[in-house]
């Protein structure tokens, strides 16, 4: 499959330098990590939200889990996982699981870990679930535009799901 097409066209007109890391199939960025040795604190992850209202991406290391209640506080919003069929449908272009994590591409609000600002680079989804986009950054912050930064995570048990 590749890169999702949308990602694609982001990438395109908001240039950044970048690579794709191609590795074996995984179910989930923690297995991503494991796959290509790159440590999970790097590979921000999409964990795609709703309300009553909209969507909303936090993004946030694969090593840790995205803390609602925070979110909830931050944002003013009753935010829950959105379906995997409300998924499906807004990502049309990628693999069930593998959303990237620049909403922006998609017309979605996004905001993101500050953990993920303290790495020197980050790997995430390119929509599929055999190949990372590397970029400095530097980069990864242009390309979330204004999306706000804020401590929207918390360390994550050895059997969490999301």
């Amino acid at each position: 499959m590749g890169m999702a097409m949308k990602l694609a066209d982001y990438l395109r007109t908001h240039p950044v330098q970048y690579d794709l890391v191609k590795h074996p199939p995984t179910g989930n960025s923690l297995e991503s990590a494991a796959a290509t040795q790159v440590p999970a604190d790097r590979i921000a992850k999409a964990v795609v939200l709703e309300d009553d209202e909209r969507f909303l991406i936090a993004v946030l290391p694969a090593s840790r889990k995205v803390d609602l209640e925070a979110l909830r506080s931050c944002t003013g919003r009753m935010l829950r996982l959105a379906t995997e069929a409300e998924v499906g449908e807004r990502f049309a272009d990628c693999a069930p699981g593998a959303v990237p994590p620049i909403g922006q591409a998609y017309g979605i609000e996004t905001v993101w870990d500050e953990k993920l600002a303290r790495e020197p680079e980050v790997y995430f989804e390119a929509g599929d679930h055999e190949t990372l986009v590397h970029v400095h950054t530097d980069d990864f912050v242009r390309l979330l535009a204004d999306a706000p930064r804020m401590a929207l995570s918390e360390p994550r048990p050895a059997r969490a799901l999301f």
